[in-house]
């Protein structure tokens, strides 16, 4: 386990702690001509070779290990830059989901490379990776995801008559603010039913309440308040049979 986190630590290290914007936008103007990528591929390996020093001067096998990370990670993010050149840069300014897409793939990618080597080099790996997916974290992945999408999706159906038609085609909006806003809600709600605090749904509900008012003063819709105020109820009370029914199967897991 503590190659893993060693791993992990060097990686957020790298790419976090010691990648400057200057970098950042220097790679992306150069691509593979840009010598910051290169610099930061060789961080990335000597953080690592430093933070496997003492099993580095144990065994001298642990050496693989930095040059594994040197060679897939100037991969990975040469491959980053090679397709956001083809895809076009402009493209990527106007659509942040394009960018936000190509970080989380990125990131995966290393992430796969640093299990990839735990799996390789630690043989209790896959015994420790088993005791993750035990009946009790299925249960309750499955809870979290049924908040998120599916919740989502649910309660749009459900209020889908009452959406005022003034308001179908809502221009000052953020794109999907509120399908995100109502994942939150919904996974905070979870998560103060399940830690037993209650008291935070109440806070929660006044904040919203307290935000959304402007807007509902400034619109005077009468039809609008009540939509909002169906699809809040509707979200908070989802959230709450949701935790109580994995609170309830939490005896028959264990």
């Amino acid at each position: 386990m503590i190659l893993l986190l060693k791993l992990i630590l060097a990686h957020l290290i790298g790419d976090f702690g010691l990648q400057f914007t200057k970098w950042v936008d220097h790679k992306r103007e150069y691509g593979l001509r840009s010598g910051y990528l290169y610099a930061h591929v060789a961080i990335h390996a000597l953080v690592t070779l430093l933070l496997l020093w003492p099993e580095i001067s144990k065994d001298l096998f642990y050496l693989w290990i930095p040059l594994i990370i040197l060679i897939t990670h100037f991969i990975i993010d040469a491959g980053k830059l090679i397709f956001r050149k083809n895809t076009g840069s402009q493209s990527f300014e106007r659509n942040a989901f394009y960018e936000q897409v190509l970080f989380f793939t990125d990131q995966s990618f290393h992430l796969l490379v640093i299990f990839g080597i735990w799996f390789w080099i630690d043989k209790e790996a896959s015994v420790l990776l088993s005791m993750l997916f035990t009946e009790h974290n299925l249960l309750l992945l499955l809870c979290i995801f049924i908040l998120t999408q599916p919740a989502a999706i649910i309660i749009k159906i459900l209020i889908a008559g009452w959406l005022p038609e003034n308001e179908s085609k809502e221009k000052k909006t953020l794109a999907n603010a509120g399908k995100l806003i109502g994942i939150l809600e919904r996974l905070f709600v979870f998560g103060f039913v399940v830690s037993g605090n209650w008291s935070g749904i109440g806070f929660l509900l006044a904040a919203k309440s307290v935000f959304r008012f402007g807007d509902l003063k400034e619109k005077e819709g009468i039809k609008l308040t009540e939509y909002i105020l169906i699809g809040t109820l509707l979200s908070f009370g989802l959230s709450m049979l949701v935790s109580l029914l994995f609170m309830e199967l939490q005896g028959f897991v264990e």
